[in-house]
């Protein structure tokens, strides 16, 4: 038997910003009997996963689901839509918009890499009016797509979608508009269709709390007519196949029979609950972290609060104290994974995750958990996080449960 929880006491706290903690149901659903993928019983499973993933993107069009991370989303969005050679644009907010990047270079595309400079760069949001000049300048529409992050998972801050649309619509230019909702979707508001996305990519291992395993693409009819010319090479990332199968609720290669009952299980949690209360809840959770780092006297990564995420804080340390040196206490003394600080932020800040199946206790216990590691660390801290975030939870306090008699 595999030893990974080698702690002797309590359960792990979980409190990166994706894997989030997945909740039991859903780890229920995974261990049922695995079934014929031909057999009627997944079919009729598929057509509801189908239809109810589509209310999570806010959609009418097509969602196909890939056997894969986030990171095959990427690429199946970029294959299905470009050519070798194809200009596309790309915002940089931080880590994520980097490795995609990375990964249109090594496909043959040549990206061009927009955004404000240096570190101060991944403390902001995608500029819509930048993009909107350099597609301005673009008098022969070389560009082929706009690539940007949604909810930018390196560094906490949540891009305004609908500017970006707005400003490509204000160029009059027809760039494809691709957009990455790994961390966001099912998190933060997110419509795939009033904003005039034409791919939205996703994965199952942040707001939908599953286990990685599961990505999505949410396809425009625009995008699915740039298919068709799209010379990039694809087979498995092919969207008109799957499509074509999806009707009937099959796919054309072997899914994840296993992990779509928990995305079954997932898709019934979020929309009992309510997809604008679930938006609500972690907005109140990230307003509640916030609190507490700016009681600590710390700050918080994103540096507009115009776009601050619900999903997770980033907390910057003070002039000389390594965070990754402050998310090692954390964990050997207290039993809790924090998110370390990437690219241009290593070892500046960490980040504290709220998102999947979080609430006012989980979050609590989190705080509680790196407030008393910041003072082992020797942070010099203003006050108590903990307290600040106690008080805003209680001002805005959620209706109590009504529980059936």
């Amino acid at each position: 038997m595999l030893k990974l929880d080698f702690h002797p006491a309590g359960r792990h706290f979980l409190n990166i910003p994706g894997p989030s903690p997945v909740p039991d149901r859903l780890l229920r659903a995974m261990s049922y009997p695995t079934i014929d993928h031909r057999g009627p019983e997944f079919g009729a499973m598929g057509l509801k996963v189908l239809s109810g993933i589509q209310k999570i993107f806010k959609t009418t069009q097509p969602v196909v689901i890939y056997p894969a991370s986030g990171t095959g989303a990427w690429e199946a969005a970029l294959a299905n839509t470009l050519s070798p050679g194809d200009h596309v644009l790309m915002f940089e907010t931080g880590h994520f918009a980097t490795l995609w990047k990375k990964m249109a270079e090594a496909l043959g595309i040549k990206p061009e890499f927009i955004g404000l400079p240096g570190y101060e760069g991944w403390r902001h949001g995608v500029q819509a009016d930048m993009i909107e000049a350099r597609l301005r300048a673009d008098t022969k529409h070389d560009i082929k797509a706009v690539c940007v992050v949604h909810n930018e998972t390196s560094t906490g801050v949540t891009s305004n979608i609908a500017a970006v649309r707005k400003a490509i619509d204000a160029a009059g230019h027809p760039a494809l508009l691709l957009v990455d909702t790994i961390s966001g979707l099912a998190s933060a508001d997110y419509r795939h269709d009033e904003w005039g996305v034409d791919v939205t990519v996703s994965g199952s291992q942040k707001g939908l709390m599953l286990p990685p395993g599961i990505s999505f693409n949410a396809v425009s009819k625009k995008a699915l007519e740039a298919s068709k010319t799209a010379k990039l090479p694809r087979a498995f990332w092919g969207w008109h196949e799957i499509i074509e199968m999806n009707k009937t609720g099959y796919w054309p290669y072997t899914p994840n029979t296993n992990l779509l009952y928990a995305l079954h299980e997932s898709l019934d949690m979020i929309l009992s609950e309510g997809l604008e209360n679930v938006f609500e809840r972690h907005q109140r959770l990230g307003a509640a972290c916030r609190a507490a780092v700016k009681a600590w006297g710390l700050e918080v990564q994103c540096a507009d609060p115009a776009v601050y995420s619900p999903v997770l804080t980033g907390v910057v340390m003070p002039e000389g104290v390594d965070a990754d040196v402050v998310r090692r206490i954390i964990y050997e003394r207290f039993n809790m994974s924090l998110g370390a600080g990437l690219g241009k932020a290593k070892g500046k800040m960490f980040r504290i995750g709220h998102l999947g199946e979080a609430s006012d206790l989980s979050l609590m216990a989190s705080l509680t958990g790196v407030e008393m590691g910041l003072k082992l660390a020797g942070v010099k801290l203003a006050g108590s996080g903990v307290v600040a975030a106690m008080e805003y939870l209680e001002a805005h306090a959620i209706p109590p449960l009504k529980i059936a008699a």
